[in-house]
């Protein structure tokens, strides 16, 4: 993302930081382009492995115009769905790694190429989430579709 859409993903993003400078600083600095952000402010993220996380991605994407944010980890082996604070508490089910306060994840600088980790669907800044009930119903419409074929 350029110009001031990529400023404001950046700025959200850094937000969740007690001092968001210290990300900038920590996003220039880091050889991979990384920074590390406490999750449970402003988002959780429910992590999928890939072989159903893709699916799921796509299935979404046909359930809505745009989704929230979404990463890819090293490896591609796990899909990473950011969605509104507090899910990760209320998350039931298995397969599903939930993550919110009290734990970290690393963050790509939205728009820059990295050493991994990489966004699917960068933020735009305003804050726009993947609504919990939808990433499951495409859950499970990705599950059927793999169980199918």
């Amino acid at each position: 993302m350029g110009g001031a859409g990529g400023k404001s993903a950046v700025e959200w993003l850094a937000s969740v930081a007690h001092d968001p400078d210290a990300v900038a600083r920590e996003w220039e600095g880091n050889p991979l382009g990384v920074a590390l952000l406490p999750a449970g402010r402003k988002w959780d993220v429910l992590i999928l492995g890939s072989a159903l996380g893709y699916p799921t991605l796509d299935v979404l994407t046909r359930l809505v115009d745009l989704p929230g944010p979404v990463l890819a980890d090293f490896g591609d082996a796990r899909i990473g769905f950011f969605v509104p604070p507090g899910t990760a508490a209320r998350w039931l089910g298995t397969g599903v790694r939930a993550v919110g306060r009290g734990t970290w994840i690393v963050v790509p600088y939205p728009g820059r190429p990295t050493g991994g980790v990489r966004w699917l669907v960068p933020p735009d800044g305003t804050g726009h989430l993947t609504d919990p009930a939808v990433l499951e119903l495409a859950m499970h419409e990705a599950a059927a579709q793999l169980a199918g074929g």
